[in-house]
């Protein structure tokens, strides 16, 4: 894919400190609640006949997702802390001279935000930047509150752009760091996983038609309370909302699950990842034939999960227009004509073999 460089801006960019809330249009605000609330148990911060504002259970500040009512199920924004409130004056200048779209409010975009930056990013995401908070009940000590399923943090954001390299340099000036990507033996970069917290990622990169939002991710204490989701949705009956998993990752090493929320909006429930806060810490580079890497125990991956995500807005609540990716597809070069999963090629040939079972 050959496509224009986004230039390095000479003003600093804002120091960001950590992934913190995804606003999320839906179109039926009961339905989607009773999905987080029931069944998910986030809380619930505050709400009114258009907005549901959630928050898991370790947060402090106001929430970590917001469902807004609306006529088109999208992203209306992905919102980051920042560590300073001059910080916000660092994002209008950086995303300035990027030539970026830049909206300032004193008041915030929502409830329980202060002063906040929202732009429309060089690959067509809504980005917040945002410092001053309304704190809130950390809920970590209520342990009478907590149930066998609950979420404790949100973790990151995955998001789909046609030109993964494009976006990591892009990603790196803002300050981003890669822990982990997907590449082939020509060099073609599938999805790469980008930090700004000490773990695996804040948000990823992943190959396709964008922008668009793959999924939103929180994360549990432990593996198990991932299956007691998986159980807790049998019960209910609604174990269509379960996409993929539960499994476990070989990037990230993370074990996972994705549901579909009412409206088709992806949330993976993730947990267990590892450190990546020192300064050396090496990236991993996954061959994108081995197909440990998606799953580590080498289970296919659905089809939807390469195909499906969420429309994002701009910041007039349109919907961005779709940029195809022209470098090679993840499933198209590791799914056979019969649908086949590939494997990594054996130590002992240049074979590539099939994991037996493995069809889609």
């Amino acid at each position: 894919m050959t496509t224009t460089a986004i230039p390095t801006p000479k003003a600093t960019p804002p120091d960001i400190v950590r992934c913190a809330y995804m606003e999320l249009v839906v179109t039926d605000l009961q339905a989607s609640r009773d999905f987080y609330v029931d069944v998910l148990d986030l809380v619930v911060t505050e709400e009114d006949e258009n907005a549901v504002y959630l928050r898991s259970f370790e947060e402090f500040i106001h929430h970590n997702l917001v469902l807004r009512k609306g006529p088109v199920a999208a992203v209306a924004a992905f919102a980051y802390r920042v560590r300073t409130p001059e910080d916000l004056d660092r994002a209008v200048e950086f995303y300035t001279e990027l030539g970026c779209r830049v909206e300032r409010n004193a008041s915030g975009f929502t409830k329980g935000i202060g002063d906040s930056v929202r732009v429309e990013d060089p690959l067509g995401f809504p980005y917040e930047f945002f410092y001053d908070v309304q704190h809130v009940e950390r809920l970590a000590w209520r342990y009478d509150l907590y149930t066998t399923g609950a979420l404790v943090r949100l973790d990151h954001f995955n998001q789909v752009t046609p030109d993964v390299p494009r976006a990591v340099k892009y990603m790196e000036d803002l300050g981003f760091r890669v822990t982990e990507d997907i590449q082939d033996e020509e060099g073609t970069t599938y999805a790469a996983w980008m930090r700004r917290k000490p773990t695996v990622h804040d948000t990823a990169m992943t190959g396709g038609d964008g922008p668009r939002m793959h999924h939103v991710a929180f994360a549990t204490h432990e593996k198990h309370n991932i299956i007691a989701i998986c159980d807790k949705l049998g019960a209910l009956r609604r174990s269509d909302a379960i996409e993929r998993g539960p499994g476990r990752h070989g990037v990230s090493n993370a074990f996972y699950l994705y549901l579909r929320d009412p409206d088709g909006h992806r949330v993976e429930i993730y947990t267990q990842d590892y450190y990546t806060g020192d300064p050396d810490n090496p990236v991993v580079t996954w061959d994108v034939h081995d197909n440990q890497r998606r799953d580590w125990w080498g289970n296919p991956v659905v089809p939807s999960w390469y195909t499906d995500a969420s429309p994002v807005l701009d910041l007039d609540g349109n919907l961005q227009p779709l940029t195809a990716r022209t470098d090679d597809s993840e499933m198209e070069v590791t799914i056979g004509a019969d649908g086949f999963s590939y494997t990594r090629k054996s130590e002992d040939t240049e074979e590539k073999g099939f994991k037996l079972g493995a069809q889609v």
